[in-house]
């Protein structure tokens, strides 16, 4: 009772099913739902270019302008791109639905499996930036950045556990302060430097180049700052999480999220330029331009708040998707029929709390560090891209509606563009942790494919298609008891009205326990037999299973009945006072091969 109500504290009162259109998201709280990840990027993807470039000195930083820009053209096309298939495919499910329904089950598990990582990836990649900008300004915490990180996800874990609209209103005030407070700096920073010539001197002293700017090292760095696209496809896969009409909804929102992004991205690439900032060990990027444009004061703790709060709730766009997505393969019998459940809220709570677990694992096993957890990322949500997109080239070439032409121009573009952003990205990152993630996709397609053999084997073997249900057959009901009380008593009055046959069977552990058990069974048992069995090595299990088998076979075509008297005790810690022997006499039978009934009779104590 008392968890039951600790529940309803935490995550509210239950919805009704018929409430469920009542609880999708308008436009305004959408965008912060599902953007967030997409936006806080802007606080690391240009920091992650320069991370690479400042290792050939001036030559490299001079090329991350035209890094940025290209990387700025390919959200244009991918985004351009996801709008054809949210109207395509307004039942959502985006990259996984595309690629199964237009190049087969494969390609559609192996999108699927990518995204799934990457929503992991995404939860752990944007709690360690946050703690990160949390730590830059409060450098007493770097030693508990884990613990903080884990703290962060439980209470993401918990927010949206408590349904969609619900989060969507914890999140949009943060979403919305945090584009605000870094329109302000981009905007202030961009006129300080540009009419009072502040920052054009004075920046970070450059390091001496260790390698030349090689094709390779340009690549690497726009493979890095390509983590700023990670989150585009997140719309695609929640369309029906917007109010009517959806797929209109969800196209502006994508529209309004791109150009949000675009601008922010491109800013914080000019100001690092202009104030001559380097990535550091101990500050983040952002941090110093916020430092160098406003100082140390007030609105200086303003950014890192706000860029704290978009990097943490960032976790908040894998929670509506890695769910969704997880639903939909489980209706779908690749993952657990579990993970398809909705709970008292709406939301498909096993979901949920999984990937708080898994995302909790790799802030723990990478010690909280956002740049060893960097190459993990975007490998793969760029294969999902690129399935994706060559799932809706085959879309239209098969429909050939009106103006398909185009549509297949277009997403042919994003094809082939994230296509080979993905081979440069796989080729770059490979040695530096990418090869975890390259490997795991094909061992999780594996075990969809298993999941649904499964469920395909188990429904072949329950169909009524060509079932003779079995005659009637004798009923052999057997007792397992520890002595005799009431709840035994209980249990052997219920085993008689089932059958005539019934045994009681004890394993004798003590010899005076026995003999007293021998005289009180006269008087209590209603003439149901006692077998004692001997037990040479003080098990229980042992007898008891050896003596089923001998019975089985004695009566090779008799029904076999276990019934076990179980007293349940009032409070559930008193449970820890009890051997739990019906437990593990369940647990023994249930998995054998002859059927064999197992009931519970149980008796309630009060106190």
């Amino acid at each position: 009772m008392a968890v039951s109500t600790l529940k309803r504290k935490l995550l509210g009162t239950p919805l009704r099913t018929a409430e469920a259109p009542h609880q999708r998201l308008s436009n305004f709280a959408a965008l912060a739902v599902f953007s967030s990840d997409n936006l806080s990027s802007v606080a690391y993807a240009t920091e992650e270019i320069l991370l690479v470039l400042v290792l050939a000195g001036s030559a490299g930083l001079s090329s991350a302008w035209p890094i940025s820009i290209a990387i700025a053209l390919l959200l244009v096309i991918v985004a351009t791109s996801y709008r054809q298939t949210i109207h395509a495919y307004p039942s959502g499910g985006g990259a996984y639905i595309v690629a199964k329904e237009n190049l087969g089950v494969y390609p559609g598990l192996i999108a699927a499996a990518a995204l799934l990582i990457d929503y992991v990836l995404t939860v752990a990649v944007s709690i360690a930036a946050g703690v990160a900008a949390i730590t830059s300004a409060l450098p007493a915490l770097y030693p508990y950045r884990v613990s903080l990180g884990i703290l962060c996800i439980g209470l993401i874990t918990l927010a949206n556990l408590r349904g969609v609209r619900e989060s969507g209103r914890i999140f949009a005030g943060p979403t919305y302060f945090f584009i605000a407070a870094f329109v302000v700096m981009i905007g202030f920073g961009l006129f300080k430097s540009l009419v009072s010539g502040a920052g054009t001197t004075g920046g970070e002293e450059l390091p001496a180049p260790g390698t030349g700017l090689s094709l390779f090292l340009l690549l690497r760095a726009f493979a890095s700052g390509c983590a700023a696209l990670t989150g585009v496809e997140a719309i695609s896969n929640g369309i029906q999480a917007f109010k009517h009409p959806e797929s209109k909804n969800a196209a502006t929102t994508l529209t309004w999220m791109a150009g949000i992004l675009l601008t922010l991205f491109l800013g914080i690439t000019a100001l690092s330029g202009m104030y001559g900032v380097l990535p550091r060990e101990g500050e983040t990027l952002v941090s110093q331009i916020a430092r160098r444009i406003f100082g140390t004061g007030s609105f200086y703790y303003l950014i890192q708040g706000a860029t704290a709060m978009i990097l943490i709730l960032a976790a908040n766009t894998s929670f509506a998707d890695f769910p969704r997505l997880s639903s939909i393969l489980a209706r779908d019998r690749f993952m657990p029929h579990q993970l398809a459940n909705q709970g008292d809220r709406l939301v498909y709570s096993n979901g949920i709390v999984g990937l708080g677990l898994l995302a909790s694992a790799l802030i723990w096993l990478f010690h909280g560090e956002t740049h060893a957890l960097i190459p993990l990322y975007a490998v793969g949500v760029f294969l999902s891209f690129t399935l994706s997109q060559a799932g809706m080239v085959r879309h239209w070439l098969m429909l050939r509606r009106p103006g398909w032409p185009l549509h297949v121009a277009i997403n042919g573009l994003g094809a082939i563009s994230t296509g080979v952003v993905l081979a440069v990205i796989a080729a770059v990152k490979l040695i530096h942790g990418a090869w975890i993630v390259i490997a795991l996709i094909p061992l999780m397609t594996i075990a969809f494919v298993k999941v649904h053999e499964h469920y395909r084997s188990m429904a072949e073997q329950l169909t009524l298609q060509g079932f003779e249900p079995q005659k009637p057959k004798e009923q052999i009901i057997l007792v397992p008891v520890s002595g005799i009380h009431r709840g035994v008593v209980t249990a052997l009055q219920y085993a008689r009205s089932l059958s005539p046959h019934v045994e009681a069977i004890y394993v004798d552990l003590d010899v005076e326990a026995t003999e007293a058990l021998r005289v009180k069974w006269g008087l209590w048992a209603g003439g149901t037999d006692l077998v004692i069995l001997d037990s040479p090595y003080r098990s229980i299990l042992g007898p008891l299973i050896e003596y089923l088998d001998g019975v089985e076979r004695k009566h090779p075509d008799a029904q076999i009945t276990v019934v076990l008297p179980q007293v349940v005790p009032a409070r559930w810690w008193h449970n820890l006072l009890h051997n739990q022997t019906a437990w593990f006499i369940k647990g023994a039978l249930l998995f054998r091969k002859r059927i064999i009934v197992v009931t519970d009779v149980p008796l309630h104590l009060t106190k």
